[in-house]
């Protein structure tokens, strides 16, 4: 979808890239470099267009994922996922409270296949060296509401830089019409989580307190549960998303997402342990 892409461009948003794609002009490739264009640009912004068009061929095939989100608008960054999917990693965290002194309970990690799982005072502090070690082995973040939230907290609370390349699904969605948290938003649309319905952030902070409290791995063990399920939908609703996306270009049939198999939760879901 990059080499489709010229909103990243000097000059060019979505009504200068909708009328280049109307007239013909589909990819990269295809740019006129001595025809008459069809959107308005001075000659000093088309030579810096074809100056950028020229770094951009150069860093896809370099496999820089970070000239591009960097330069796209975060609403427009899940055009980065059908380049660079192979090297990108879903990201959700639990706290203890959103207070100067909170930390970050739980961590899931999942890249499509493998979901890794980090619990503070466990494998999270013990190990730190791992969680960095994995979460760098990604070049692109992918979250819901994480550019605010998940990455900043984790930086400050672990002294990590993580990568800085990120599709955030907030933005992303609510440029669609939907607006919200994660759950109000997978409800919308048709995303069921069973046992952990109506289990939200609060609920995982009393989870973790209860856990410390009583050392009662039942609690750890639902909070797990919830943690897994905010990071594995995610890519159910990036594939969503970037199919509304991709049906307002001329690329629909080009790009094929079929939904992906939903991975079964591999932590249990105390009742009892809820409040």
């Amino acid at each position: 979808m990059l080499t489709h892409t010229f909103r990243h461009l000097p000059g060019i948003g979505p009504a200068n890239e909708g009328r280049l794609w109307r007239h013909g002009i589909l990819s990269w490739a295809d740019w006129p470099t001595t025809r008459r264009l069809p959107i308005a640009l001075s000659g000093a912004s088309r030579l810096q267009v074809e100056d950028m068009l020229r770094r951009s061929e150069e860093a896809l095939a370099a496999g820089d994922v970070g000239f591009f989100a960097a330069l796209l608008k975060p609403s427009d960054c899940w055009r980065l996922f059908f380049d660079f999917r192979g090297q990108a990693a879903y990201l959700d965290i639990e706290t203890s409270g959103l207070d100067e002194h909170a930390e970050v309970t739980v961590i899931t990690l999942y890249d499509g296949f493998t979901a890794r799982r980090y619990v503070g005072g466990d494998n999270l502090d013990a190990n730190l060296d791992t969680f960095a070690t994995d979460v760098m082995g990604y070049t692109l973040l992918i979250s819901y509401g994480g550019r605010r939230f998940d990455i900043p907290f984790l930086e400050r609370a672990l002294g990590l830089r993580l990568p800085r390349a990120q599709i955030d699904l907030c933005p992303v969605l609510h440029s669609l019409g939907y607006r919200g948290g994660l759950k109000k938003t997978e409800q919308a649309l048709g995303i069921d989580r069973g046992p952990l319905r109506g289990v939200d952030g609060l609920t995982a902070v009393y989870l973790w307190r209860r856990y410390r409290e009583s050392g009662d791995r039942r609690f750890l063990e639902t909070l797990s549960a919830y943690n897994f399920a905010d990071t594995v939908n995610l890519e159910r609703l990036l594939c969503i998303a970037c199919e509304m996306k991709l049906a307002a270009t001329p690329f629909a049939d080009e790009f094929i997402l079929p939904p992906p198999p939903a991975p079964e939760n591999p932590y249990q879901v105390y009742r009892q342990c809820l409040p």
